[in-house]
C-alpha cells in the first residue's frame, strides 16, 4: 500500500517537529546543567565546600534563575551571602 503524498507530508512535518522540539530540550537541559557546574566550582573555589543540599537547590534552578545567580555570586563574600540569596 502506497502512502499519499498528503500522508507522507503530514508524517515528515511530524518528525521534524518531534525531533526540533527534543532537540530543544536536550539543549536545554545540557545548557542548564552547564551552568549550574559552573556555579558550583566557582561558589566552591570562592567560598570552601558547600553542602550537597545547596547543590541539589542550584541544579534545581531554571536557566533564567541562573543567569541572576550568576550576576549575584560575584558579590557573595562569604557562605552567609550564598545562603541568603
Amino acid at each position: 500500500m502506497k502512502e499519499s503524498v498528503i500522508y507522507q507530508d503530514i508524517l515528515h512535518t511530524g518528525f521534524e517537529r518531534g525531533f526540533e522540539q527534543g532537540f530543544q530540550r536536550s539543549f536545554e537541559q545540557g545548557l542548564k546543567q552547564g551552568i549550574a557546574k559552573i556555579i558550583i566550582l566557582f561558589l566552591t573555589r570562592n567560598l570552601g565546600i558547600i553542602s550537597e543540599e545547596m547543590e541539589a537547590k542550584i541544579r534545581g534552578l531554571s536557566i533564567s534563575e541562573l543567569d541572576e545567580f550568576v550576576d549575584a555570586q560575584f558579590n557573595f563574600t562569604s557562605m552567609d551571602d550564598l545562603i541568603n540569596w
